[in-house]
């Protein structure tokens, strides 16, 4: 199990790429396959994974878009920012931004 702090003091920002699923003209990041990613690079950054990750939709694949989401460690929850940093063809490269206080619903701001 992960302490906030430690997620908050080793991690400010990280960079991540996932591959997109849908045909539409603006591709996405499915929701499941976006908290997949953002815990694996939360795990490779601090050596553990949060114990859990809420988004509350999919990700739009369009460079500045940006989402709220929750991470879980322990009892405590923290809220996070993904923000599209580009898109290639299907790849969405984003930023991860864990907030500095540890906050109860941070997903549903």
């Amino acid at each position: 199990m992960t302490s906030p702090s430690t997620l908050r003091c080793l991690l400010a920002v990280a960079a991540a790429t996932v591959l997109t699923v849908g045909c539409a003209s603006t591709p996405t990041v499915d929701r499941a396959d976006l908290e997949q990613e953002v815990s694996s690079q939360l795990e490779n950054e601090v050596g553990t994974a949060p114990d859990d990750v809420e988004c509350p939709d999919d990700l739009d694949g369009e460079e500045g878009a940006d989402i709220r989401c929750t991470l879980t460690a322990g009892p405590d929850k923290v809220g996070l920012t993904v923000t599209v940093t580009g898109v290639e063809g299907s790849n969405v490269s984003f930023d991860i931004e864990v907030d500095d206080l540890v906050q109860e619903g941070a997903a549903e701001q």
